[in-house]
């Protein structure tokens, strides 16, 4: 079986509305000099095409920052936050058992339905321990996760209420777990599982039809620290790790309702800190108390 190069990039385009891209099957070093676009780069002011929504129910989860720390392990983060703590493997080899899509077509070698077990090629796992948010943030009248959000808009929101934008590899932690799992359910794809997979009805470049659902609403999404959302619904603003050849900054994790990759180590980089789009959205991280703190 074919093992992907880890860090190539991107999420995915659909067959006729966008190009294909690239993204991580196996996590070895990005490629410098290369770029990466999942989506349509409309402005922020781009009009959106609403699909119809059923009713809206009442909101499941307020995504705010609003609880204080408690001098307790088990309330070490906020109470919309979940708290990560574990032994972190840098570099992974996720090898592909199964593709979905059949030989000859665009998208073969693609998406992946089932992956072999992973394997840690890291010399040392590195200790992690930090807070993240449950779910996507939200817009409180509709609990839908907040969209059209920039790297930049998403940073000031996050610091706002005494957080952070996640690191890439926070990110991808807080997705596949001590195991690194593939997916943030396991290691069979599952499209029923997330916001994911949609191919019709999507719209074109600088019109995209609106797919979010509420967040958390998918409980099967959901990481093995608990954290839902992180395949699908919308794409996630992160801070990468370092700057790299690239000098990038801005990464975006999780990709969108869109037939992607979906995979914890899929990322895309190309799109500046001001870029914002239908598929946008914020998650934030918060420091947590040391182990020896917060058990006093």
């Amino acid at each position: 079986m074919m093992c992907l190069p880890a860090r190539t990039w991107g999420s995915i385009a659909l067959g006729v509305v966008f190009a294909g891209t690239l993204a991580p099957a196996c996590a070895q070093p990005r490629p410098p000099g290369a770029e990466a676009v999942d989506a349509p780069t409309p402005a922020a002011s781009a009009t959106l095409a609403v699909a119809t929504l059923a009713a809206v129910e009442p909101p499941v989860a307020k995504n705010m920052v609003e609880a204080e720390v408690k001098p307790s392990e088990a309330d070490a983060c906020p109470s919309v936050m979940v708290l990560v703590e574990g032994e972190y493997c840098p570099e992974v080899e996720q090898k592909c058992l199964e593709w979905m899509d059949p030989p000859g077509s665009r998208y073969h070698q693609f998406r992946c339905a089932r992956y072999a077990k992973s394997i840690c090629k890291s010399k040392e796992r590195v200790h992690m321990r930090f807070c993240i948010d449950r779910t996507e943030r939200a817009e409180p009248d509709t609990n839908l996760p907040k969209h059209f959000m920039s790297w930049t808009t998403s940073k000031k929101l996050c610091e706002a209420d005494g957080g952070r934008l996640c690191r890439e590899s926070e990110w991808q932690f807080a997705c596949e777990g001590e195991e690194m799992r593939p997916y943030p359910y396991g290691w069979e794809r599952d499209k029923a599982a997330c916001n994911v997979d949609l191919s019709e009805n999507i719209g074109r470049p600088g019109r995209l039809v609106d797919h979010r659902e509420r967040v958390g609403s998918h409980a099967s999404c959901a990481s093995p620290f608990g954290v839902q959302d992180m395949a699908g619904n919308v794409e996630e603003w992160v801070a990468a790790d370092g700057r790299g050849k690239m000098g990038w900054k801005e990464v975006l994790k999780g990709s969108w309702w869109i037939p992607s990759r979906h995979a914890c180590r899929q990322f895309q980089v190309g799109h500046n800190d001001v870029y914002s789009g239908a598929e946008t959205g914020t998650r934030c991280c918060k420091d947590a108390p040391p182990r020896e703190v917060a058990a006093r």
